[in-house]
């Protein structure tokens, strides 16, 4: 049994926020948002003596110190920093241990584990092996047993005699050098003295295929980037990916993977490989800084790859790659023309693999780019279509719901933001041009009550944005309140591309039983923003 909870502690509030009435606007401050402790838990250890001492490990991340209480109905804890450990005798008996993790900003996070402690040897125990399916060679062991509470998982790889211990139904994970069947010896322990063991062989392998897609490139101007294969580009039209060269004398082979409609290139026991463009055809890269590519192996070190001109020749760079993840792989234009390389007219790329003729590489997003590229004036398409259940919902503005009664849009509040609505295909936005403020305002007399909500939701665009954060506001409570309004910051701008903002309502002080006010805050940036939803 886990449970989970955050608690908020003590932290400095900096009260200077927005005050906005229908009379006036107040001073702009921020409020930083703060977050507690995450992925608390414990480990547990007991003697093997029959005595019933247990040995609880806490961890977590973000925490400064750890609290246990014991479960046992004694009014002990313990106070612990990280890496330390406490020591206690139980019973037999299940228990209810509580670890809460402090963090530096006040905020605590509890975490409550089961413990079973008993005198007898672990019985009906159940261990389960499998292949880890996103890394290589990587093997998840859990085991399961009346009466236990950890266990130790001896991997059986030579040179390495230690074990792996954990919880028990929890997870103890091992990556080996090499894929093959190797002897996995589990031993399960309560708090008696007899242990219970566990033996398998199992075959650990080697993952030759990727798991996930590569990283999805950002957007970019038709003039700042040249595409020859991937899904976010046009691409240049009829180029061959797997040109008769002779490498099948080689032992190479080509196919198109397909990872769940995510298509890429497979060059199979890769030694060279060409990808050529039509007859007749080149390319003028010189306006290019970069030729980029996203490469994914399991067993292919080092990749070369070569620019082809029609008349100076080829030239090549060679690449580093990482074993079981996608490396994207980034070659300055200027490290081919210091080499003497004409780029106004590429008619083909090669590729060599090391080791020659033994490896596989999966190939995706060849394109050539500028490093700081033009970011579009303005969105192509709306923004996503919420998915969120409608029952769920209380909207102020999308499409998608039926909307609360809005009073005023963009009230005058000596704020320079200008608001006009866009049209993406029937799909309504509301674009603020000059964005310092704006306040949306929903019903003075009938505030809006969402404190039975969880995160409210918005969707923006923009191309020039350095901040943008959003403030509720209760009109309801006083001035000087913290109840009456908080400010929260989107912590990472993106430009050139929608993107879906959730911001937890626990992050606000904001009285939520009566929100009267939305504000938006930027940088007098141009923002397009839909679907603004609480759910």
């Amino acid at each position: 049994m886990k449970t989970l909870k955050y608690i908020l502690g003590a932290f400095l509030l900096l009260t200077a926020t927005y005050s906005c009435t229908e009379k006036e606007f107040g001073s702009i401050d921020f409020v930083e948002s703060l977050n507690p402790p995450s992925d608390i838990m414990a480990y547990f250890s007991a003697t093997q003596d029959n005595t019933g001492l247990v040995t609880i490990l806490p961890n977590g991340v973000g925490a400064s110190s750890f609290e246990i209480n014991f479960g046992d109905g004694t009014e002990e804890t313990a106070v612990l920093n990280p890496g330390e450990s406490a020591m206690h005798i139980y019973a037999e008996g299940t228990y209810n241990v509580k670890i809460s993790g402090l963090g530096i900003s006040g905020l605590t996070a509890e975490v409550t584990q089961e413990l079973v402690v008993s005198l007898k040897a672990p019985e009906n125990v159940v261990v389960d092996i499998s292949n880890d399916q996103s890394v290589s060679k990587k093997v998840n062991v859990v085991a399961n047993a009346d009466y236990a509470i950890s266990y130790d998982v001896y991997f059986g790889e030579d040179g390495n005699d230690e074990p792996v211990s954990a919880n028990i139904g929890e997870t103890a994970s091992y990556v080996y050098k090499e894929a093959g069947k190797y002897t996995i010896r589990t031993v399960v322990k309560s708090a008696a003295i007899e242990t219970t063991e566990d033996v398998q062989e199992f075959t650990s392998i080697a993952i030759v295929q990727p798991t996930t897609s590569a990283p999805t490139p950002q957007p970019r101007d038709a003039s700042d980037v040249i595409s020859l294969y991937g899904d976010a580009y046009t691409n240049v039209a009829d180029i061959d990916f797997n040109p008769d060269w002779g490498q099948s004398g080689q032992g190479s082979s080509f196919a198109e993977f397909d990872l769940n409609g995510d298509k890429m290139l497979s060059y199979i026991n890769i030694s060279y490989q060409g990808i050529a463009l039509a007859d007749g055809v080149s390319i003028d890269v010189s306006a290019m800084e970069y030729l980029h590519m996203d490469v994914w192996t399991a067993d292919v070190t080092k990749l070369e790859t070569s620019l082809i001109s029609g008349t100076s020749g080829e030239k090549p760079i060679m690449s580093d790659l990482t074993a079981d993840a996608w490396t994207s792989i980034d070659i300055l234009i200027s490290d081919y023309t210091d080499q003497g390389l004409t780029v106004e007219d590429i008619i083909q790329l090669k590729l060599v693999g090391d080791p020659w003729a033994t490896g596989t590489v999966f190939v995706d997003n060849i394109y050539f780019y500028v490093s700081t590229p033009s970011i579009p004036s303005s969105p192509v398409t709306g923004a996503p279509t919420p998915t969120t259940d409608p029952a769920n919902v209380v909207s102020v503005f999308s499409d998608s719901y039926t909307d609360i009664v809005v009073n005023e849009w963009n009230p005058g509040w000596g704020q320079a933001t200008v608001l006009t609505s866009v049209d993406f295909d029937g799909n309504n936005a509301l674009l603020y041009e000059s964005l310092d403020f704006t306040g949306i305002v929903t019903d003075y007399d009938n505030p809006t009550d969402v404190s039975s909500q969880t995160y409210v939701h918005f969707d923006y665009w923009t191309n020039d944005a350095t901040s943008l954060s959003l403030k509720l506001v209760n009109t309801t409570q006083p001035d000087d309140d913290p109840l009456k309004e908080d400010l929260v910051d989107v912590s990472e701008i993106s430009l050139g591309t929608w993107v879906s903002v959730d911001i937890p309502l626990a992050d606000y002080t904001t009285d939520m039983s009566g929100i009267t006010q939305i504000l938006f805050v930027s940088s007098g940036a141009k923002v397009y923003v839909d679907n603004i939803y609480f759910y």
